[in-house]
């Protein structure tokens, strides 16, 4: 085998050598696939799982379980920077204006998804407690990366989409929280303590208390940034404070995720600074990447097939497909029943549903976290479910989303209402039909050209050139002062003055 081959010329050689290499194919391994993916039009999060499955020990066996193994911090750091991100669409004045009905709605199909999946394994599937509650936990999560994704590509805009993204924004707090009392039930569960509306409770007043922690981190980041700041500061401080907080509720035992997300919550009302939020952007999709690629190489594919005694006698590929399919059907229906509630739009209460399918980011990284708390065999069937889910789930979760738009009206198929139409000066003569079909599919090929790459890789190029231009007009600057202080101390030594010359 190839592993064979490598390991037996690597023998001998450092720890750090073989833990550089071994990322150097992580990270290889994730940009080739998604060279593939993206001629299938797939979200990069499937080419990185499906990388680390093919790098993993199930495959080529490349990456030695040892670099697995240390890299456990990984899961932290990636739903840090996702957590804060997800703070930037958390604006006062949002919520204010439609701050009830997407929490209704939110409450609504989150929770229906819960309580169906765990009606499901406790009831029909006969799982354990504690595996139960912590996978129904996770269906509460949604990934807005791909519903994103398709809104941009499609130009869609109007009621559906603005309360689509809301609702997926605040789906991830309901979804941290109900992972929290979920894993303090299944900790209480294990250890044989009863579980009582307290040990209930305490969970979420510890994440209310780190929401508190965060939201003073992101004032105090705030406060800083107003500082004068040049642009490689900026991230090192946001880094810096983010790390910092991590590194504090790892002290104090408690997830930091919620507390992320409220730090990023207070940073963008206080400043409206979305660049640091660019600037991270452009600095995370190589720990993003990592995180995903080792989530795939802790796959086991093979586990799918088999019975885990640790869970009962159900194999997990058919836990798995009922855990996909219940899903689905708890956020259609509570997406739906929350909209009549708050006296939706009918085109919201119908469509919304098929836009919160995709599930990856955050429900990968709790379902590692919830891997560590079950433990063993169990935490292992947990994170393969959740894995194999997420892949269903990004396959099929762009065409709904594109479907639910298309069927709200958040977009047409209209040509000239998605190009238009040429503008035509008065005297001059109209263009044909075949001449105006020409401007059109020029306009379009234009618009085509200019969005070829991938969303993210524009992003990362625009705050490239932004960090260019700043340090461009850093550099006068300082030359000024330098300018200055040489001219004092030029003064000071007698130098070029009338002191000087009578020296």
């Amino acid at each position: 085998m190839i592993s064979s081959f490598l390991y037996d010329r690597l023998e001998g050689v450092s720890g750090a050598t073989v833990a550089i290499l071994s990322v150097s194919v992580m990270l290889i391994a994730g940009f080739l696939m998604t060279r593939i993916t993206k001629r299938l039009k797939l979200p990069n999060v499937t080419a990185y799982i499906v990388a680390g499955i093919l790098v993993g020990p199930f495959c080529l066996n490349l990456v030695p379980e040892t670099i697995v193994s240390g890299m456990d911090f990984l899961p932290d750091i990636a739903l840090a920077f996702i957590a804060f991100a997800t703070g930037e669409y958390f604006r006062l004045e949002t919520l204010r204006r439609n701050g009830i009905r997407v929490i209704v709605i939110t409450m609504a199909e989150a929770f229906l998804a819960t309580i169906l999946v765990m009606i499901l394994c406790v009831n029909i599937l006969h799982l354990p407690i504690p595996f139960s509650v912590v996978l129904s936990a996770l269906a509460a999560a949604t990934a807005p990366a791909s519903t994103m994704m398709t809104i941009r590509q499609v130009h869609a805009k109007g009621v559906f989409v603005d309360t689509l993204l809301q609702v997926v924004a605040v789906d991830n707090i309901v979804g941290l929280l109900a992972y929290s009392v979920a894993v303090s039930i299944a900790t209480a569960s294990i250890h044989g303590a009863g579980i009582d509306a307290v040990s209930t409770m305490r969970p979420v007043l510890v994440c209310l208390a780190g929401m508190i922690l965060g939201g003073l981190f992101g004032a105090a980041t705030a406060i800083i940034m107003k500082m004068r700041h040049s642009t490689d500061n900026r991230l090192i401080i946001a880094v810096t404070m983010l790390f910092t907080f991590c590194g504090v509720c790892a002290v104090l035992e408690t997830s930091p995720l919620l507390g992320c997300m409220a730090m990023g919550t207070v940073y963008i009302n206080l400043t409206d600074d979305e660049r640091l939020f660019r600037q991270l952007g452009y600095f995370n999709p190589p720990i993003l990447m990592l995180f995903f690629v080792r989530s795939g190489i802790s796959f086991d594919l093979s586990a799918l097939f088999v019975t885990n005694d640790a869970i009962g006698g159900s194999p997990l590929i058919v836990i798995g497909i009922g855990y996909f399919a219940v899903r689905i059907i708890g956020k259609y229906a509570g997406a739906f029943l929350g909209s009549l509630a708050v006296r939706a739009e009918a085109k919201v209460r119908t469509f919304l549903g098929l836009a919160l399918i995709p599930q990856a980011g955050i429900a990968i990284g709790l379902a590692e976290l919830g891997a560590r708390t079950l433990g063993g065999s169990s935490g292992k069937a947990l994170q393969t479910i959740i894995l194999a889910s997420s892949v269903l789930y990004e396959l099929i979760g762009p065409a709904c989303a594109k479907g639910a738009l298309y069927l709200s009206g958040s977009y047409s198929n209209d040509l000239d209402q998605i190009v238009g139409q040429t503008e035509v000066a008065a005297g001059e003569e109209k263009p044909s039909a075949v001449e105006e079909l020409i401007a059109q599919i020029n306009r379009i090929q234009h618009e085509l050209a200019t969005e070829s790459g991938d969303t993210d890789e524009q992003i990362f190029s625009e705050e490239a050139d932004q960090h260019y231009e700043d340090l461009a007009k850093e550099e006068p600057k300082k030359n000024k002062e330098k300018d200055k202080t040489s001219g004092k101390k030029h003064r000071k030594n007698g130098g070029g003055g009338k002191k000087g010359d009578k020296k």
